[in-house]
């Protein structure tokens, strides 16, 4: 070979390798545009789906769906036992306070027995005989059934990631955190009496429509208030408490909020839960059900499932009210199951002493010398929110993470 056909070769060689890494550097920018254009899809798909999620569940089942979508399907060891199998829990009929015998003198002692076996062995109690007219009950029920079949565009408009909002529409239990989604929808009404209007006391700023939900919800708001009131005075005098200035705080400044919630029928009931297992946090909590099961317990270690009786409340024990009968009376876990056919619609109205205000065990129920120390430290409304954004949350109820003497009998709950 010549030297001018050499030098030609070695030429040709290097425009031939050129060529060739230029060709292999535009298929390795093809392919990380492909790659590129195929992650920005599965984003825009992930973003589709989570906001389709965030609409809500009544939005999915209206869809048609037949599967669940993965974002609610529980870890394996979290999910309720199969209906079919017998796994929707033992039917439970809980201990029944009868208001009317809490009215009589003459059977008020034998009534507030019952009240206090309930507050201490179950945490759960139904309330009969309350005098809030059935018509204010009927019209809570269904206005909230009729708040819900509004459309999407409406209800998205109290849509809120604010806990203190006034007017809160939302999903799941904390859409925020939550690393499963639950099965229901619900709307937060804050119950605070400078929202009210002073002639009657409605509501201005809770949802316009439907037309009569202002006026209806705020009617069974303050009878639900009352209730409360005559419960709670019944509870500090089984206590052996005065309850003198616990009750004429909650007469001037108490706090209440209403949540609404809608439990759509749900394709795959077995794979998730309404709510999740939790305790409440305020005093009481009244609440108000329709005639589907769903509710659950939890005691002497199994989930039972409470029948629902007509007109009456189920009335649970929150967690204030644990602390400050210094263990006395329990707040329990309970929640929430969906099924496949029937939709279900409840009304939880939580009763507690203003935000600001700082709860511990009553001094009466505190006697160092008699063995009776502290159970639990003291607590406001702040630090409860500190702990839903804690790491706390994931590993321990509220009431556990305010706990002085964890291994104390009282602090076990079944």
């Amino acid at each position: 070979m010549s030297l001018v056909a050499g030098r030609m070769a070695i030429v040709d060689l290097t425009i031939s390798s050129q060529l060739q890494q230029q060709a292999a550097k535009e298929e390795e920018e093809e392919e990380a545009m492909v790659a590129a254009e195929h992650q920005q899809g599965e984003e825009a798909e992930e973003q589709l789906l989570h906001s389709r999620l965030m609409k809500g569940v009544r939005h999915l089942s209206d869809s048609g769906i037949t599967r669940l979508p993965d974002s609610y399907v529980l870890p394996a060891p979290d999910r309720p036992l199969d209906l079919a199998g017998g796994g929707g829990g033992r039917v439970i009929k809980l201990p029944v306070v009868d208001l009317a015998d809490l009215r009589d003198p003459s059977r008020r002692a034998a009534a507030l027995g019952t009240l206090d076996a309930a507050c201490r062995e179950y945490g759960f109690f139904q309330a009969v005989n309350h005098g809030v007219e059935g018509k204010i009950i009927g019209g809570m029920l269904d206005v909230a059934a009729r708040f819900f079949d509004l459309p999407l565009a409406e209800r998205e408009r109290y849509m809120s990631a604010d806990v203190r909002a006034a007017v809160r529409y939302g999903t799941s239990f904390n859409q925020a955190r939550d690393a499963v989604l639950c099965w229901r929808d619900f709307l937060k009404l804050a119950c605070d009496p400078q929202l009210m209007r002073a002639d009657d006391h409605v509501a201005l700023t809770w949802p316009e429509e439907p037309a009569d939900l202002r006026r209806v919800a705020s009617t069974y708001a303050a009878a639900s208030h009352h209730l409360f009131m005559e419960l709670m005075e019944a509870a500090l005098q089984a206590l052996g408490i005065g309850g003198g200035g616990m009750l004429g705080d909650l007469a001037t400044s108490a706090s209440q909020m209403m949540t609404v919630n809608c439990y759509p029928a749900c394709p795959q009931p077995e794979l998730t839960l309404g709510m999740p297992a939790h305790s409440d946090y305020g005093l009481f909590t009244l609440v108000l059900q329709d005639k589907v099961e769903g509710l659950q317990v939890m005691h002497a270690g199994r989930w039972l499932t409470v029948q629902p009786v007509p007109g009456s409340f189920v009335v649970n024990v929150g967690d204030h009210l644990e602390i400050y009968s210094n263990g006395l009376y329990k707040s329990v876990l309970h929640r929430v199951r969906v099924n496949s056919t029937r939709p279900r619609i409840s009304v939880a109205s939580f009763h507690s002493l203003p935000a600001e205000r700082v709860v511990g065990p009553a001094p009466e129920l505190v006697d160092e010398a008699a063995g009776k120390p502290p159970r639990y430290m003291e607590t406001d409304f702040a630090t409860f929110l500190a702990y839903l954004t804690s790491a706390d949350g994931k590993d321990k109820t509220f009431l556990q993470s305010r706990m002085l003497h964890p291994s104390s009998p009282l602090s076990i709950h079944s």
